[in-house]
């Protein structure tokens, strides 16, 4: 889920970064966006595969408690559990992001506000800024208990919101992939209905379930993507990226020719090649010294390097240099 929110977050700053005018409302309703998209994604999944999407990419499936009765996973979940579920999955992060905000700016506005004598309104936020934290920790105290209960096998819950729900996660068995497979087989077999509108309903299930499959597989892909790339930008990788992608800085380049920098002429605007005045000052991009231009681009012609320092050149690394008038 973690993931999926982060899919969403990129989409989101994509978006109105490329038209804030267009898609500004992104930014204030996103978590109501999501969380709609979200629990139509999630109550499919649960009607079709007794899981939500995270853990039927993972090949499992919720078992209710206390129910005699076995149920395929391609079944569904019992209605109770199905709701449960559901607002265990979206209702509870959903509130628990916005509480989470809440806190951030109130306490922002508490450490920058001007202190005037107190109303209700503001003794209630001193409360909740009071509060919260402790609250905070008992719920994320609470999931820890529950994980280390299952890590020891206390518990059949790795999460308390299964426990609130009324189910328990298990891995599919081959008797439930050969009930989707019959689902399936069975929906591909159904009778052909000769009315127009029989045949255009049988015709957008199909586009509609094409559609969800190449979906899914996109969205697998993209996750797994989505995933490497913060794991690529997280500032703790930051080292170990520079140290993969810097190299060793080259050593300079040995001089192959003849003529050394005590060699170079004594004045600016003598040519170090011909020793005479220079006529049509060229500069070599590569190493920044000035010759004629004939000098020039005779010798890099030649031996494809800067005739001071031995620094590889090529033709187009010759620059004219057009000096004002005296």
């Amino acid at each position: 889920m973690l993931t999926t929110h982060f899919c969403g977050i990129v989409s989101k700053i994509v978006l109105v970064e490329s038209n804030p005018a267009r898609y500004g409302f992104l930014w204030r309703w996103f978590d109501e966006i999501y969380s709609l998209l979200d629990f139509l994604l999630q109550r499919h999944y649960l009607s079709r595969t007794s899981a939500s999407f995270s853990e039927n990419f993972y090949s499992l499936k919720r078992i209710p408690i206390g129910n005699g009765i076995r149920r395929w996973a391609s079944q569904g979940l019992p209605r109770a559990q199905h709701w449960r579920s559901l607002l265990m999955i979206i209702a509870v992060p959903y509130v628990k992001v916005k509480l989470d905000r809440l806190f951030a700016r109130l306490r922002e506005e508490d450490d920058y506000a001007i202190h005037l004598p107190e109303s209700s309104r503001k003794r209630l936020c001193k409360a909740f800024l009071a509060a919260y934290p402790f609250l905070n920790m008992g719920w994320e105290g609470w999931f820890l208990i529950h994980r280390l209960l299952y890590i020891f096998g206390k518990t059949h819950y790795h999460s308390p919101l299964l426990q609130v729900a009324g189910v328990r996660l298990a891995n599919l068995t081959p008797a439930d992939l050969r009930s989707f497979e019959q689902k399936s087989s069975s929906v591909s077999r159904s009778p052909t209905t000769t009315s127009v509108v029989g045949k255009l309903t049988a015709a957008f299930g199909k586009a509609l379930g094409g559609a969800a499959v190449t979906l899914s597989t996109s969205v697998s892909v993209g996750i797994f993507f989505l995933q490497f790339l913060e794991w690529w930008y997280s500032s703790e990788n930051q080292d170990t990226i520079k140290s993969l992608c810097s190299l060793p800085t080259p050593p300079p380049p040995v001089h192959l020719d003849s003529l050394m920098n005590d060699d170079l002429p004594r004045l600016s605007t003598v040519c170090s090649l011909c020793n005479k005045l220079r006529t049509n000052d060229t500069a070599l991009a590569t190493s920044g010294y000035v010759f004629c231009y004939r000098c020039a681009y005779t010798y890099v012609k030649r031996h494809q390097r800067c005739p001071v320092t031995g620094y590889p050149a090529e033709l187009q690394h010759l620059v004219k240099l057009y000096l004002p008038e005296a």
